[in-house]
């Protein structure tokens, strides 16, 4: 059993000897197009975001969510809300966790 043969290397060197290929974009190299300067070489600096400010109301309204329901889950499992210990309760404050969750992502 031999070596196998080595592949034959088409193609050849794209830019000239020296330079590297984004030499030509630095220098404001011009494209296929008619000769206009390409518009992707230009930095174009990002438009400033106004700073964000959340509303008065979101963090008390987040926080009266998650404390209403981890109250909801506690006093269920303490069993002193009516009907015992009960999975609707449960869910109920679940549901007010998931809503404090929800209003945290809205807060800036």
């Amino acid at each position: 059993m031999g070596t196998p043969p080595k592949k034959k290397q088409t193609g050849g060197r794209v830019t000239p000897k020296g330079t590297r290929p984004d030499d030509r974009a630095r220098a404001g190299a011009t494209t296929g197009d008619g000769g206009h300067p390409g518009s992707s070489t230009r930095y174009t600096p990002p438009v400033p975001m106004s700073e964000k400010v959340s509303p008065p109301w979101v963090a008390p309204t987040m926080f009266g969510l998650l404390g209403v329901g981890a109250l909801t889950i506690i006093v269920n499992y303490l069993d002193l809300l009516p009907g015992g210990t009960n999975n609707w309760y449960l869910f109920l404050g679940l549901g007010f966790v998931l809503g404090g969750i929800i209003t945290a992502t809205k807060l800036h």
